[in-house]
């Protein structure tokens, strides 16, 4: 777990960067701004930017010139509950949030209908290098859990040239698809029954027809201690009405099971992750003591895949989704991941 003696250390080092001034600071030129309908509270408008092939919508928070950290949601959850304090907490530690909604969920669009919509591993990290890239983003910190911390994990681990360092949820969450067909232990097995659901038609249905119920049964079953709000689910469930949801979300886990082929455009990439590289960039890992999915560890398991600085804590009172449940820690770890580089 995170002494307080060290992260007292770390947040008065950081507080004394620049202050909480412009905290939802202008956008670059390559973004447009969303209407005010779409205004959230804590992290200002949705703002959109283009890449190849998404209109990619985020929010950004903090000042302009502040370090970027890249802050990444999982499924089914959403980016603004996830990180409605954790951001601006950042924001007056003078950091830049950006905060992106992943394919397939919000206002986030398939610019071309053609496209193929995959949910694959390596979809998420390059969209994440190519989000960077639209708002001209050289390096930044990466944080995230579930999709996200996949996304951020497969991104420093393939352009660690582009990452300051990374916090990632449950460790190291590269996919190995060379083992997909292995089976884990049982108990391992039970936490990931959706993964199966939706390899089947029946998933596929019962997704499209009680994507709400669905969710609800996931956020309790993974996080069996978070207290969350009807508001809470109300404003993630609006994120699942996207027209790509279904696709991206079928396709992502059937992929990691072998069950469906990838997006051709990915087979080079997708082939790099075959190899499980190393994550050689600074790293903060963590486990929820309360996650009703992975249980924690000690970190060991996985310590191999980080060559570069690299500690682990177990958060006392989480669950999966470690940034809304434990907003403090999780802005800690990314604090304390800074103060390593």
């Amino acid at each position: 777990m995170i002494s307080r003696r060290r992260l007292t250390q770390v947040m008065t080092a950081t507080a004394a960067m620049a202050g909480a001034s412009g905290l939802t600071g202008t956008t670059h030129a390559s973004a447009r701004t969303g209407t005010p309908a779409a205004t959230q509270a804590n992290l200002g408008p949705v703002r959109h930017t283009r890449t190849d092939l998404l209109d990619i919508a985020y929010h950004d928070v903090g000042p302009a010139r502040g370090k970027p950290v890249l802050l990444l949601h999982g499924w089914p959850f959403s980016p603004v509950g996830s990180y409605a304090e954790v951001a601006p907490t950042l924001a007056r530690n003078g950091y830049r949030c950006y905060i992106p909604y992943l394919r397939g969920h919000g206002e986030t669009r398939f610019r071309h209908a053609d496209t193929f919509r995959s949910g694959e591993q390596a979809a998420l990290g390059l969209d994440l290098i190519s989000f960077m890239d639209a708002l001209r983003i050289p390096r930044a910190l990466f944080a995230g859990y579930d999709w996200g911390g996949r996304a951020g994990d497969v991104a420093a681990a393939l352009w660690p040239e582009r990452c300051t360092g990374v916090v990632s949820v449950n460790g190291y969450l590269i996919q190995n698809l060379a083992v997909a067909q292995e089976p884990l232990a049982p108990a391992l097995e039970q936490g990931y029954w959706y993964f199966f659901y939706f390899t089947t038609e029946r998933g596929r249905k019962g997704l499209i027809r009680n994507r709400e119920d669905l969710a609800r049964v996931v956020w309790r079953r993974n996080s069996p201690e978070w207290q969350f709000t009807e508001a809470e689910f109300v404003e993630a469930a609006r994120l699942w009405s996207n027209p790509d949801y279904v696709d991206v979300v079928i396709h992502s886990y059937r992929h990691r099971l072998a069950a469906a082929p990838g997006d051709p455009r990915y087979a080079e990439l997708e082939r790099r992750l075959l190899g499980v590289p190393k994550i050689t960039v600074p790293a903060v890992t963590l486990d929820g003591q309360a996650d009703g999915v992975i249980p924690p560890t000690d970190g060991s398991g996985y310590a191999a895949h980080f060559s570069g600085p690299w500690t682990h804590h177990v958060i006392p009172n989480a669950g999966h989704n470690v940034p809304q449940e434990q907003p403090g820690a999780f802005t800690s770890a990314i604090l304390e991941v800074d103060a390593m580089t």
